[in-house]
């Protein structure tokens, strides 16, 4: 069969391609040829600009049209160019040299790829992509996911909530307050991120310039290669280095996206259990079914769809974490094969980042529900009267609320009132302590 939505063993290019296509212009094959001719061709210009060599008007004027407008016919002579060369990277390079000769400018085209490791430019083009894809499609998605649990904390910022510990009924809290517990960890993550430095490595076959110095000795290399990677493509160049870049600060990104991942794992968990105890009830759209056999089902697909997405996304971003700082001696090979995945659980987090999104935008407050079971556990105000009683010295507080509500089916508000009627305190403590209701002992937070 041909590749096809249909024929595609992944469902990232399959079932979810619609969803999650416009990935490929960081991680396809295709997206990698093209960083990979944007990060010679700088090289080449810089060496230029720098009086290393000289390039004519014509030569440096093509080069900047061949990776501005590079395009899959582009992509494709590479491809075959690669038929006979068996290397992907020394692919890129003849191609390069091809397009220079076609226009009369063979004798530069030596100094493409000149002193240069083929992870020379796969350890700048990958982090320039995974830079690019973290600024225009990550960090805005995750940071519109956020925005939207922040709109929601602030709509039902007034709407108190039994809470539960261990699974029990607990202190009540605010929905709001409970949404804004997600979005804190989400924005605390999210700086971790932001400030871990995007590294590549450029320093010939073993770090160290060999080739570089020996052509030209008096030259600073590392300088150059400081001025390249950091001034022209915009990333953090690892100053000591073997063949290829360490890893370490990508490893640094993907540990800290799969926290991220296990927040909005907790975040699907407490929707769908929130759902599941009719605190919200979901929208629901004609034509849809919930169940092959149960008509009356809405199930909480989205949470769940989540979910899975970003576990599997969880489990790539470990191996690769793990991985890909360890290399035997000055470079072997694995690292190759790993890097060319890590496309897959951007991919997965990205859909389930709208998951979440979709299955926010289905819920229905049930205040009813919410109401009812904070009015059926008055127990929980057990720990605000014993509060109050120590702070005016009364004795064993907490036993005696202990012995009124532990383990008992129905402490109701008659109980509670009851039982404040026959303690030992003045009609003012007594009053105050009769003000105090599952619906108003929500405690206090900040502002949001």
């Amino acid at each position: 069969m041909e590749l096809n939505s249909l024929s595609a063993i992944s469902p990232i290019d399959g079932r979810y391609r619609a969803q999650v296509q416009h990935l490929d212009d960081y991680f396809s094959e295709y997206a990698l040829m093209k960083y990979r001719v944007l990060v010679e061709i700088e090289y080449l210009l810089l060496l230029h600009e720098k009086k290393i060599i000289r390039l004519s008007a014509k030569a440096v004027k093509h080069l900047n049209g061949m990776k501005e407008n590079f395009g899959p016919e582009n992509a494709e002579s590479i491809k075959q160019i690669e038929k006979t060369t068996n290397h992907d990277v020394k692919a890129v390079e003849y191609f390069i040299k091809q397009e220079l000769e076609s226009i009369g400018e063979g004798a530069v085209k030596e100094w493409v790829h000149f002193g240069l490791t083929s992870q020379d430019i796969n350890n700048t083009a990958i982090p320039l992509s995974w830079k690019h894809a973290l600024e225009f499609e990550y960090l805005p998605s995750l940071l519109n996911l956020n925005n939207q649990l922040k709109v929601l904390a602030r709509q039902w910022s007034d709407i108190p909530m039994l809470a539960h510990t261990h699974g029990q009924p607990a202190s009540p809290t605010k929905l709001g307050k409970e949404i804004m517990v997600f979005v804190e960890r989400i924005e605390n993550q999210v700086e971790i991120l932001i400030n871990v430095p995007i590294s590549a490595k450029f320093g010939g076959a073993t770090g160290n310039f060999n080739a570089h110095h020996v052509a030209f000795p008096k030259k600073d290399w590392i300088r150059f290669a400081n001025d390249f990677v950091e001034g022209v493509l915009g990333l953090h160049r690892v100053q000591f280095t073997t063949q290829i870049e360490h890893y370490d600060n990508l490893a640094a990104a993907f540990d800290c996206m799969k926290r991220i991942n296990n927040i909005l794992i907790d975040l699907c968990r407490d929707m769908w259990t929130y759902i599941s105890m009719e605190y919200f009830r979901q929208k629901t759209k004609k034509g849809e079914v919930g169940s092959s056999a149960m008509p009356h089902k809405v199930n909480p697909i989205d949470f769940e769809n989540a979910e899975g997405n970003l576990g599997l996304a969880n489990a790539l971003f470990e191996h690769l974490a793990g991985k890909l700082p360890v290399s035997r001696l000055q470079r072997d090979l694995t690292d190759s094969t790993v890097l060319r995945n890590i496309g897959v659980p951007f991919a997965h987090t990205i859909l389930a980042m709208r998951s979440i999104e979709k299955g926010l935008n289905k819920l229905v407050l049930n205040d009813q529900q919410l109401y009812s079971d904070l009015e059926n556990n008055w127990a929980v105000v057990a720990e605000a009267i014993q509060t109050i009683l120590r702070r005016e010295n009364y004795p064993n507080p907490y036993e005696a609320l202990k012995d009124l509500t532990r383990g008992k089916k129905q402490i109701d508000k008659t109980a509670i009132h009851q039982f404040i009627d026959k303690l030992d305190v003045s009609r003012e403590i007594k009053k105050e302590l009769k003000a105090i209701s599952p619906h108003n002992y929500t405690g206090m937070h900040p502002e949001y």
